[in-house]
């Protein structure tokens, strides 16, 4: 893989970085982190403003409404928007990045035609319906159910986990619709609308007092069967290309983000004399080899998911593996170097070490991770 810039690459960063210099100071404040309508509203406004200049859905397909980039383009977007300090895709997360391309992949053309110009416009949120109380890394063992009736599904259960189910207009949803199949092949993907009657949501708080996670309750919601995508029971094989896309792609912004506090931990270490230490010095120059070989991966998981018709391979497993732990360590790290300011809740990297330890968890565990790793890469046998 060429990892070099052509001049029509270093022309599309250099349109963007002027883009970016002059918008991003025309951005209101940003919102209370627990004032979730207000945050809605930010990043929403966010995202038509990327629309309105030709950045939305940057790396879509154009079939899907997207601007058909290059995996670099796509690359040197991320870079970019996260140099400048350009918001993050907050609550637009699941639609952008998980239920967004699923529908590309494999929905028909009047989804794709429903569901994808509001998410790119910044007019509707996706929350994500997968996990349950009984069924969190055995995600085949859901047990809420859907049953037909005339053109609706009947859809009762409980999700659990479910990202930003509080200001969503739309859930991707796994149900249930062969209790007697086998648990991997009795599965459906619904987009279901969350202003349907016999919904309730519960927000629930997280260790760094964030509420972007909700309990999510259906009693006898009706969906309608046209918002099925993919075959009734094909729900597994769908949600594969969801989590191929939360795994292998979704977190690309992060990683590097994370270089960059990598950066600031270094400083705040020359200041307050902890540099001198030098476990600690080894400690930031492990974790740099790491994230910068992150970097690559990430830009070999892009170029590979380009080929693929944008669905992230199983480098997204190796990726997302590596990836939480090394998050882990860097607010470790963090945590080192600040000492007793650690503890204030107050600061941005207490936060993210708090927030860090679910990484581990989040979009299928590391044990799942290094299941699939095992068996899809390295040809192990399946464990009994």
């Amino acid at each position: 893989m060429d990892l070099t810039y052509t001049p029509e690459e270093e022309e599309f960063r250099a349109r963007l970085r002027t883009w970016l210099a002059g918008v991003l100071p025309t951005l209101p404040p940003k919102p209370s982190p627990h004032d979730w309508p207000a945050r809605r509203a930010y990043d929403l406004g966010w995202q038509r403003m990327l629309y309105d200049a030709g950045y939305a859905g940057l790396h879509w397909p154009v079939d899907a409404g997207g601007r058909g980039a290059t995996p670099t383009q796509h690359l040197i977007y991320l870079e970019e928007t996260e140099k400048a300090g350009a918001p993050y895709v907050g609550a637009n997360f699941v639609g952008l990045l998980h239920a967004g391309p699923t529908v590309a992949s494999e929905g028909s053309a009047e989804q794709r035609a429903r569901w994808l110009p509001p998410v790119l416009r910044g007019e509707e949120v996706w929350c994500q319906g997968f996990s349950e109380p009984d069924a969190g890394s055995d995600l085949a063992a859901l047990r809420t159910r859907a049953w037909r009736d005339g053109d609706d599904y009947v859809v009762s259960g409980s999700k659990i986990w479910t990202s930003h189910a509080e200001v969503a207009d739309w859930c991707e949803l796994l149900v249930r619709t062969a209790p007697g199949a086998r648990k991997h092949r009795g599965i459906t993907w619904l987009a279901m609308p969350m202003d349907a009657p016999g919904i309730t949501v519960r927000p629930l708080r997280t260790l760094a007092g964030s509420t972007e996670f909700a309990e999510v309750f259906l009693d006898e919601v009706r969906v309608p069967a046209a918002n099925r995508v993919g075959a009734e029971n094909d729900g597994w094989r769908v949600t594969m290309v969801t989590l191929s896309y939360e795994r292998g792609t979704a977190f690309v912004g992060e990683v590097v983000a994370c270089r960059r506090v990598l950066s600031e931990v270094a400083r705040e270490a020359r200041k307050n004399g902890r540099w001198d230490d030098a476990a600690l010095r080894r400690r930031l120059g492990g974790l740099n080899a790491e994230f910068r070989a992150l970097w690559r991966l990430t830009q070999w998981n892009v170029s590979e998911a380009q080929g693929t018709g944008g669905v992230p391979g199983v480098g997204g497993s190796v990726f997302k593996l590596a990836y939480s732990h090394a998050r882990q360590e860097l607010f470790d790290a963090a945590a080192e170097v600040l000492g007793p300011d650690a503890l204030d809740l107050g600061r941005e990297w207490t936060l993210d070490r708090l927030s860090s330890l679910s990484y581990t968890i989040a979009a299928g565990t590391s044990q799942i991770q290094r299941n699939i790793v095992a068996e899809r890469i390295l040809g192990l046998p399946r464990g009994r």
